[in-house]
């Protein structure tokens, strides 16, 4: 474990590789031992009062369905609807039948 005189166990090689990069801004002074940054730098913070702020998802847009992948835009949300295949994530329409 970086920064220890003991071992770790990690359940698996990206856990591991996560962890000494969080050490490494640790060492940095950008983020704590715990993955948080050392001082708020306003990445997240949310203002409504801009004009120019895009809402996340349209008043009644359709909410992405899991489903098979999808040829067109890759993400697995492909259903089928009214008997076609139909991507719930960009629309695109597949084979009837």
């Amino acid at each position: 474990m970086p920064g220890a005189d003991r071992q770790a166990s990690y359940p698996s090689t990206v856990a591991y590789i996560a962890r000494l990069v969080i050490h490494r801004y640790a060492m940095l002074g950008i983020l704590d031992e715990e993955g948080y940054p050392m001082d708020a730098m306003g990445v997240l913070a949310y203002s409504q009062d801009h004009d120019n702020v895009v809402p996340l998802r349209n008043a009644g847009a359709q909410e992405v369905m899991p489903g098979r992948g999808c040829t067109e835009c890759g993400n697995y949300a492909v259903i089928k609807k009214d008997g076609c295949d139909f991507c719930t994530a960009c629309g695109a329409m597949g084979g009837c039948g």
